[in-house]
């Protein structure tokens, strides 16, 4: 684990303000076999409601750690004081181009938001949900009939989310292998690997989005580069950032859900029974898996100096407001260590809060739903592979590898 002298610490903050924690290397956070990331994240409640930590981002700065869940909604409902413009897929290539809308800030992002929120409605979902459950159907259907047993982010939660990506942008699925090797370096490939995919991804979009200027078809990016904002046309640059947003916001966060969710109904087999007793329990369920296994870490900018529950928070700050420390808070949930399929009134925070609550999140929890519906409907009781161990990790996305699944008679027994 990093520690606290290899980084420099701002004078203003006091010294006992500081934590030596991170989301990306503190114990249980780095890549762990059998891990538990969003568990490992929950002790910052033993400590201060907030407090400072150099060690906090990849990018050499620090950030304050929000710890309870009341907190992180003031910072997520202030975005005059704590600002989402962080260009952080831009500047791994050395541009500053903001994801759109992101990390755009009030008023540019409410007119990006108006002018995408019906592309995502629940109405649209709904429209979407016949071709979203075909395609769940299909990959787990060629999974069972490959054998008894499979890695399931490879097999079947990366295509799944890359699949229901190419559908938006109105693509085939003889392209879904290229997307799936591009999402894994963007996600988990070296510094080599991982600016390669960003640029290869930027390439693609610019291209596409010039196609489509040049012939419009019935898609996202056809509707893209004919809409307005302000009565004039999006720039390049803005139909770049939206077009990112889409390629990898919902990618690596509703893969690692899914991942997350069937590792833990593989550990606990009278909650995967339950559910496969009734599956309409499966949308009450995966609520509360969506409240314990959360993967994104939010971070915000402060714009002026601020005094925030007795933390000197100043100009240029990074502030983290972490999905999976608010979702084990115990002043907002009962017992919340404990995994409650039953559970309800689940006022989590998966999706964020405030003006930038996701915008794919109703496209989200179908995808979720309907990806645990068909596994369960389509694959015998199942369980973690004898001699295997899925790996977690934490960071700005949690997320699992290496989930070996199985189903054969030999291995249960």
């Amino acid at each position: 684990m990093e520690t606290m002298a290899a980084r420099p610490i701002p004078a203003h903050v006091p010294p006992d303000m500081i934590g030596n924690f991170s989301l990306f290397s503190s114990p249980g956070l780095e890549p762990t076999p059998n891990g538990d990331p969003q568990a490992a994240s929950a002790v910052v409640h033993d400590g201060p409601r907030i407090f400072y930590s150099p060690v906090n981002t990849r990018d050499g700065k620090g950030t304050w750690v929000i710890t309870r869940a009341q907190d992180q909604r003031r910072v997520l409902q202030d975005p005059e004081t704590f600002s989402s413009h962080r260009s952080i897929f831009a500047s791994a290539l050395g541009e500053s181009w903001p994801m759109i809308p992101l990390e755009l800030d009030p008023p540019e992002h409410g007119k990006f938001r108006s002018l995408l929120n019906p592309l995502l409605s629940p109405k649209r979902v709904m429209a979407l949900e016949t071709a979203v459950r075909e395609r769940a159907s299909v990959l787990i259907d060629r999974i069972a009939a490959a054998g008894t047993s499979c890695d399931v982010m490879t097999d079947f939660a990366f295509p799944f989310a890359v699949n229901i990506f190419l559908r938006f942008l109105g693509l085939s699925d003889d392209r879904l292998d290229e997307f799936v090797g591009w999402a894994n370096d963007l996600l988990h490939g070296d510094n080599v690997k991982r600016p390669a995919a960003a640029r290869t991804i930027v390439a693609f979009i610019d291209e596409l989005s010039a196609d489509r200027r040049r012939q419009p078809v019935d898609d996202f990016m056809s509707f893209l580069v004919q809409s307005r904002i302000d009565d004039r046309p999006l720039t390049d640059m803005e139909i770049r950032g939206t077009g990112v947003l889409l390629f990898i916001a919902g990618l690596d966060t509703v893969a690692a859900a899914i991942g997350f969710d069937l590792n833990y109904l593989a550990r606990h087999q009278a909650d995967q029974q339950w559910l496969r007793d009734d599956p309409k329990r499966i949308v009450l369920a995966a609520e509360e898996l969506l409240r314990a296994y959360p993967t994104v870490q939010m971070i915000r900018v402060a714009t002026r100096d601020v005094d925030f529950e007795g933390a000197p928070i100043r100009k240029g700050d990074y502030v983290s407001c972490a999905t999976m420390i608010a979702n084990r808070d115990p002043l907002e949930f009962a017992d919340p260590a404990r995994i409650d399929l039953a559970r309800e009134d689940n006022r989590h925070t998966a999706f964020a809060y405030g003006p930038h609550r996701c915008l794919g999140s109703h496209l989200a929890r179908r995808e979720i739903v309907v990806g645990l519906e068909e596994w369960l409907k389509r694959i015998p009781t199942f369980r973690i592979k004898s001699g295997t161990a899925p790996v977690t990790y934490g960071g700005h996305v949690f997320g699992i590898e290496n989930l070996i699944l199985d189903w054969s008679q030999e291995d249960a027994a």
